[in-house]
């Protein structure tokens, strides 16, 4: 049984290409490529890939719309978006519309690899039913309860609808409940990343899209709150 992970390269430097074809598959990854935005969303509905490295600015469809239509179709593939620009709204922009990650070029082989390994945390399972994974689920607070099997989360009986990084970030939270966690803690324990710099702006998009979904009054949340200067709990 072939247990290799693919992943899809959405770029259109050709040498950009040729280079990280060369490095994931010395890893032990199978890549595919395409050079621009149509092909990719072809090939990402298509193949099923196990990630997507896609750049930003493409021919025929740049890279966020790309990411807003895999999205739109319901994929939860992980995506990290490649960009050359160093502007912080790029980098918001593409985690507001679904992306999981970003890394801005030039980047370090070193590094791009780490995150493609840290975003690759897919399991090959079925989730069950909704109604029977709701049953199975286990309170953690108010409404709220994970089904840690099916990676699912519910408000009320009923499925929310969370990308892989929100989960993980929920259950992270949610499992070491009014223990306050600094951005750069948060990017080690649940990120995986050892060395961040500015990517802690990831912490408090990610947080914000997370309230969107879980509480009822984002403005007001009563699951994950903010102990200023200090950083994100979840209370109960």
């Amino acid at each position: 049984m072939n247990n290799q992970k693919t992943v899809l390269i959405v770029e259109d430097e050709k040498n950009i290409v040729d280079i990280l074809r060369f490095n994931l598959q010395r890893e032990g990854y199978q890549t595919l490529e395409a050079y621009d935005g149509e092909a990719g969303l072809e090939l990402a509905a298509g193949a099923n890939p196990d990630l997507i490295l896609l750049d930003v600015m493409l021919p025929k469809r740049n890279g966020f719309d790309v990411c807003k239509a895999l999205r739109a179709q319901g994929s939860s593939v992980p995506v990290i978006i490649l960009t050359a620009r160093e502007e912080e709204s790029d980098k918001v922009l593409g985690l507001e519309i679904g992306a999981d990650d970003y890394i801005t070029k030039p980047f370090s082989m070193r590094e791009l690899i780490a995150r493609v390994g840290a975003n690759i945390r897919r399991t090959a399972m079925t989730a069950p039913a909704a109604s029977a994974a709701a049953s199975t689920a286990m309170p953690v607070a108010g409404d709220l309860s994970i089904n840690t099997d099916s990676h699912q989360v519910f408000r009320s009986g009923k499925a929310i609808d969370l990308t892989q990084r929100e989960y993980e970030l929920l259950t992270f939270l949610a499992s070491h409940p009014n223990k306050v966690y600094s951005r750069i803690a948060l990017m080690e324990q649940v990120w995986n990343y050892g060395y961040v710099g500015d990517d802690v702006r990831t912490v408090d998009v990610t947080v914000r899209r997370l309230r969107e979904k879980i509480e009822t009054d984002p403005a007001s949340p009563v699951y994950i709150l903010t102990r200023r200067g200090a950083g994100y709990y979840f209370a109960v």
